[in-house]
């Protein structure tokens, strides 16, 4: 039995699946469009892909120089989405990312102020090097990613829709940044590592990328499709299998209540109920990418680690028995297989 009601009629039912096959076709164009410009990133695309459709926002981890930027820019352009970078420095100012009001003097004589909009109001907003900017900083663009609006000088202004964040960081230099706390980690729908492309696809990647000619990217969907293919997702029929494997999963990682003796004894803090949220919408979304009508417990354990990492710490004990967050997910994902 599904959690929607399946006395839907069967015109109802019909619609879905046509509308599923639909867009599953156009995403794989969207993939191929990607695949001319982000060579021997797959996961990487589709787990970014899958936040997207959920209506979510992505933190990228990776040394320099994968890609992450061009990936950014690429989706920008495959998914017809208004695009804008900010480079974090602990001297960028919330103004610098939200906007200000300036007092201006027209003709009359009368003077008034005016919102001038900061680089925040697009769509693809790309925040490099986000652990880099000030806490200040950093609580500014919290509002905007949880309300999707912000307020300035007491007014509030709406962002454009739809508005994702695709922050990166760099897992290797430390010095000089300022750690994300847990609620502004906790907005970010998936956490994805981005790791070296294998050899061929590093070869390829050279020889694109050093010739005459570059390759370029065509518009595939516009805002309104991907608003579209989110509510779509939305719609999505899932299992009650399912629903308990995610609940099971994600509850078994808080300490207070796990029943796993690995969790109790290493885990600081485990994941809330966003975490639980996350996955559901995620598998709903990995379905959908793959041409599925409905969601698996597979889903579910390929999801677990981008969607729980970021949401756990470990405490001392667990550093000093060399353990790492990605082992406790794998304990809990056992029940699961």
């Amino acid at each position: 039995m599904s959690i929607l009601d399946q006395s839907l009629p069967s015109p109802a039912s019909d619609r879905l699946v046509a509308e599923v096959e639909d867009l599953g076709r156009r995403l794989d164009a969207v993939r191929d469009g990607i695949g001319h410009v982000i060579f021997g990133q797959h996961d990487v695309v589709d787990l970014t892909l899958i936040t997207l459709l959920s209506g979510g926002h992505v933190l990228l981890i990776g040394v320099p120089g994968l890609a992450k930027t061009r990936l950014v820019e690429t989706l920008g352009i495959v998914l017809g989405l208004g695009e804008k970078r900010i480079q974090c420095t602990p001297d960028l100012m919330p103004a610098d990312i939200l906007g200000s009001e300036v007092l201006e003097e027209g003709d009359t004589g009368r003077r008034s102020f005016r919102f001038i909009p900061g680089p925040v109001f697009c769509q693809l907003l790309m925040a490099d090097e986000v652990n880099r900017a000030s806490p200040r900083t950093q609580s500014a663009l919290l509002q905007a990613m949880q309300e999707h609006r912000v307020s300035v000088a007491g007014h509030y202004h709406p962002l454009p829709e739809p508005f994702h964040v695709l922050a990166t960081q760099n897992p290797l230099e430390q010095e000089g940044t300022y750690p994300l706390p847990e609620a502004q980690l906790d907005r970010f729908l998936m956490q994805i590592d981005v790791g070296y492309p294998d050899r061929d696809a590093e070869r390829r990647m050279m020889i694109a990328t050093t010739g005459v000619s570059a390759q370029s990217v065509a518009a595939v969907f516009s805002p309104t499709d991907l608003l579209a293919a989110q509510r779509l997702v939305r719609q999505i029929p899932v299992g009650e299998a399912v629903v308990d494997g995610i609940l099971g999963l994600v509850r078994s990682g808080r300490p207070d209540s796990s029943e796993i003796p690995e969790v109790r004894a290493h885990v600081a803090w485990g994941p809330g109920p966003r975490a639980s949220q996350a996955l559901m919408l995620a598998s709903r979304a990995r379905a959908v990418l793959d041409g599925r009508l409905s969601p698996s417990l597979d889903d579910v354990l390929a999801l677990a680690k981008p969607v729980l990492r970021h949401r756990m710490a470990l405490n001392f004990a667990a550093r000093a028995d060399g353990l790492t967050v990605d082992d406790i997910i794998d304990r809990l994902c056992e029940p699961l297989l």
